[in-house]
Order: C-alpha cells, then structure tokens, then sequence
C-alpha cells in the first residue's frame, strides 16, 4: 500500500520533456484560468472595457502623482478593494503580480537605500555603508508606485476579455499598430506553447529508454529550431489569411459597448484620485 507521502512524487514528472510539457500545460491551465475571471459578476466585470480603461490610467496617473505615502498605500488598499468586489483572489494578485514586482523592483530600488544622502538610520554590519532615512523613502516609492500600476493593470486584463481591451484601446485613439502587435502578440503566446506541447508529448510518446545528457541539449535544440519554423510558416500564412479577408489592424466584434450611468459615475471616481492627490499635495 503507498503512503500518503508517495503519492506526490509518482505524479510528480521525471525527465527534461516530461518536466518542460508539465510547465507548458500549466502555463495554459493559468491562462484558461485568467480567462474565467472575466466571466464572474464583479463590480469591474460590469463596466464598459472603455471607462475601465480608462479608469485605470487614472489611477495610475494618481499613483505617479503621489507625493505622500499615505496617499500611496490609500491608492493600493483601493485597487485591493476592487480585487474584492471583482472577485479576483488576493492570493492570485500576490503570487502573479505583487512578489515579483517586489523582487525587480526591489533590485532596482536597493542601491537607493545607500545612495541617496540624508539622515543616516543605521549602518551594514559588514561594508559599513549609511542607511537613510531619504533612501528608505525613495525605494519604498518606487516600490510602491510599481506595486499599485501592476495590480490596476493587472485587474484590468483579469476583469476584461483581451479582445475587448484591443477595442477598448482603438476606441480611445490608440495607434492601430500598436493595438495589432498586441493582439497578435497575445495569440502568438498561445499558439506557440500549444504547438511546443504538442511536440514534447510526441517526442515523450516515442522515448523508449532513459537519455543522456548529451541527446536531451541535442533534443532540445531541434525542438527550438522547428518550432521556431513552424512559427514563421503559421505566422505568414494566418497573415495572409486575414489580409484577404479585410483585416487593416481594427478590432471588429460581434459585442458592442455601451456606456451607463454607473460607469460614468465609475469614470468621476476614477477622477477624483489624481485631482484629489494633486489638490492635497498644491
């Protein structure tokens, strides 16, 4: 009989390509999962895409404006409270946005703490370098302002099928270049780690037999090489499919967005931040 501790690890994947088609049937399991956000009924999930848009630049022009930091953690604990009437996990906004944000972010934060002149707190142990108290204020701004723009931009993506994101930014005179490498690029993503899973899962199909370090670089390499051919062939022929079917860059849906009430008072909400910020720090 397998003991409780046993199971895990006779499910757990052995081997490179067992290993690199487990990661890729997670990261579309994530995605799929992502997309069934949108689909609750929150308080962002019913907005016009075009206020929420432009709801969240405000926001962020209010978190970029802010001066205090007060008024930044008031602006964070808003975005957490629009997680909540969203519905949108705070554990799923901790582990996708804030942790890694706070990890680059804070590398690039940290040699402000010895930096920037000012009232020395204390001193490293080791090296001796000051800590200032202007420098603590400095990276936590950064860190701040990083942490609040990722997590509207992120309730944004979660809250907001992409196609209706695409066309909520044509709407509001976004470049139709810049709208087209996005939404291409987000299908891309997709397309390549199905076809990259697809041939991993043949390629573990027909291994008979444990391989050597040597054969798994080899292996690996070719993978690389043919999927990024078969890449370019997918690309020029779905190019060529939508160029003959009128495609010049615009986002065209079967949905139309219509503006309400509640999403006007949504917008002047939206508002309030910046003018708010601005007008408490003149």
């Amino acid at each position: 009989m397998c003991t409780p501790a046993a199971i895990p690890e006779k499910r757990r994947p052995h081997g490179f390509a067992a290993k690199l088609a487990h990661g890729l049937t997670q990261a579309l399991e994530h995605a799929l999962e992502a997309e069934s956000f949108g689909a609750r009924q929150g308080l962002l999930q019913g907005l016009d895409p075009r206020i929420k848009l432009a709801g969240c630049g405000l926001l962020i022009l209010g978190g970029v404006l802010a001066k205090s930091l007060i008024m930044l953690a008031v602006l964070f604990l808003c975005c957490l409270s629009l997680a909540y009437a969203s519905q949108i996990p705070l554990a799923r906004l901790a582990k996708q946005v804030w942790l890694g944000v706070l990890f680059f972010t804070g590398v690039i934060a940290l040699p402000a703490v010895v930096l920037v002149p000012g009232q020395v707190l204390w001193h490293l142990p080791l090296t001796g370098w000051p800590i200032s108290l202007q420098g603590l204020r400095s990276a936590a701004f950064l860190i701040g302002r990083a942490e609040t723009s990722a997590t509207l931009a992120v309730l944004l993506v979660l809250t907001t099928p992409w196609p209706h994101v695409l066309k909520a930014m044509r709407s509001l005179g976004m470049p139709v270049v810049l709208v087209a490498i996005l939404g291409m690029t987000h299908r891309y993503i997709f397309v390549l780690l199905h076809t990259a899973m697809q041939m991993f899962e043949a390629r573990r199909s027909r291994i008979a037999a444990p391989m050597l370090s040597r054969q798994k670089r080899q292996m690996t390499m070719a993978a690389v090489g043919v999927l990024l051919d078969k890449s370019i062939q997918l690309s020029g022929d779905i190019h060529l499919a939508m160029i003959s079917r009128g495609y010049r860059g615009d986002i065209h849906l079967l949905d139309e967005f219509r503006t309400r009430q509640r999403d006007w008072w949504a917008l002047g909400l939206a508002l309030i931040a910046p003018t708010l910020i601005v007008w408490l720090q003149a």
